[in-house]
């Protein structure tokens, strides 16, 4: 079976996408066979990412490992059983399609909560939350006091989790590996990233996650984006100097697949 990858975060603006679309690349990049699904049926950030891709490849000759990205099938409601939900239907349909011949399969969830965001959670065998380096973020996933910074209590998108972790327990699979990035960092250490980086740490000893670096705030994740290339593409559109900014970006992107622990990954950038 193929080792399922979801990205998600129901506040938008944490870097979620570009964090996907950075995976995907590197693990095809790496020979892995990715299928890629978008479960944000408006604004398709990832897919419109790897619409990019292809129209730049092929408008420049360039062969680019990309994923093999397909939409959800439509299922027909009158089919359906008493107890089936038409968006479940669809989203087993088309991961069931990828499985057949992918090693991976890289699922971007909505910023927002939706049933196909919940069933996702529950089919990641690794769940990766972009979280701003910021306490308006981490109120997604605890309450705090503001006076004290003791956690309270898990908030809404932890306790959606730990739903979908129930639900994989009932099914007999294994546990999610939960990971938290901590995406958009500031380059210089402040009281806040300090607080942050103590209050992620406490909180993932009581719910249950790994925390892990992601991508520092850099203006060139924003440029890459209309040609649908990533920080591992650059030598293959021409760009053979790459600055210290590029360099330090790129190896972030190599610490992100290492903190990811995927089975069977032997990194090839």
């Amino acid at each position: 079976m193929a080792h399922i990858i979801v990205f998600g975060n129901e506040k938008g603006g944490s870097g979620k996408s570009t964090t996907c679309m950075h995976t995907a690349t590197a693990l095809a990049r790496s020979g892995a066979r990715v299928g890629a699904l978008d479960l944000d049926l408006r604004q398709r950030t990832f897919t419109r990412y790897l619409e990019n891709r292809g129209a730049y490849g092929a408008k420049h000759g360039v062969a680019l490992p990309t994923p093999s990205v397909t939409g959800l099938p439509k299922v027909d409601r009158e089919g359906l059983g008493p107890t089936e939900n038409p968006f479940d239907k669809s989203l087993s349909l088309a991961v069931a399609e990828l499985e057949k011949t992918c090693d991976f399969i890289v699922i971007d969830c909505p910023g927002s909560h939706t049933r196909l965001s919940q069933v996702a959670h529950s089919l990641a065998d690794t769940l990766v939350t972009p979280l701003n380096d910021s306490f308006v973020d981490f109120d997604l996933l605890a309450k705090i006091d503001p006076d004290s910074g003791r956690i309270l209590g898990p908030s809404v998108y932890s306790e959606m989790v730990w739903h979908a972790r129930q639900l994989r327990a009932k099914a007999g699979l294994k546990p999610v590996d939960w990971i938290v990035l901590r995406n958009r960092l500031g380059a210089q250490e402040m009281h806040n990233k300090r607080k942050m980086g103590q209050a992620l740490t406490d909180l993932s000893k009581r719910i249950g996650f790994r925390v892990a670096p992601g991508f520092t705030e850099r203006v060139i994740f924003r440029e890459l984006f209309p040609r649908g290339m990533t920080l591992l593409d650059l030598k293959d559109i021409g760009v053979a100097n790459l600055n210290l900014s590029n360099v330090a970006a790129r190896q972030e992107v190599r610490d992100l697949l290492k903190s990811l622990n995927l089975p069977s990954v032997e990194l090839a950038f």
